[in-house]
């Protein structure tokens, strides 16, 4: 890759999270301060970039246009989202539609809850393969070449009491999660928030995405999400028959 090229990825990537100051971009990008400020200009015209009033840049207003343009190309995201809006009203919590793009499982669309509270999912952002029960849906039901892949990338970083930071635990939860048929996150990521999700099949019979109802625990503990389970599965064959599933999975 072009080295300018891929040091104005690196700065896009690095002013997503949060806005950083001109002497930030050049020391994360290991150059000098007027090398990083010609690439900055060049992005800012360009509108991938913008300069605030502080100085600080942060991700251009052009970027959330493609964007959203890129989101509307995801046919599997157009076809689910009425389902994912109608289960999110009816239920008032958060509603996720995971893909797997290739060894990873992304966010593609998300249906906020009712409640102030902030989750750390966002649309665009991979799911983190140890502990989002959308990832693990997806994961599950994946050829076994395909399943390592996923796990390679795995970090089994432990971020609660409940994390599962091993290869080997996150195996039998997969093979627990295929027998059964939906996956569950039980505050492995945020200990606040639980979540169970459910695959969706394509044409093929394969699972290439997944649903996740994501609640707060102190509002829905999992024996409540677990109560709807009939409800949430019906969701998701209605969103594999959008994809033109007609019948048993292989």
């Amino acid at each position: 890759m072009s080295q300018t090229v891929a040091r104005a990825i690196e700065i896009v990537g690095f002013v997503s999270d949060r806005s950083r100051s001109l002497t930030e971009v050049a020391d994360r990008l290991g150059v000098h301060k007027s090398t990083a400020l010609r690439l900055l200009r060049t992005l800012e015209d360009a509108g991938f970039v913008r300069r605030g009033v502080d100085g600080r840049y942060a991700m251009g207003f052009q970027l959330i246009a493609y964007g959203q343009l890129a989101l509307d190309q995801v046919e599997a995201r157009s076809l689910a989202h009425p389902v994912l809006q109608e289960l999110s009203e009816r239920h008032g919590h958060t509603v996720h539609l995971g893909e797997l793009v290739g060894d990873r499982v992304i966010y593609v669309d998300k249906i906020d809850g009712r409640g102030s509270v902030a989750m750390g999912s966002r649309i665009g952002l991979p799911a983190r393969t140890h502990t989002a029960a959308v990832a693990k849906a997806i994961t599950a039901h994946q050829d076994e070449a395909t399943r390592q892949r996923i796990l390679d990338r795995a970090t089994f970083e432990r971020y609660t009491a409940t994390t599962r930071t091993s290869r080997e635990s996150l195996v039998e939860e997969l093979a627990l999660t295929r027998s059964r048929g939906w996956a569950e996150d039980d505050g492995e990521h945020e200990g606040h928030v639980n979540c169970v999700a459910l695959p969706v099949f394509d044409a093929r019979g394969k699972v290439t995405h997944a649903i996740s109802v994501t609640a707060l625990a102190a509002v829905a503990p999992l024996t409540e999400l677990r109560a709807h389970l009939d409800e949430f599965r019906t969701a998701a064959e209605r969103v594999s028959a959008k994809l033109g599933w007609k019948g048993t999975p292989r």
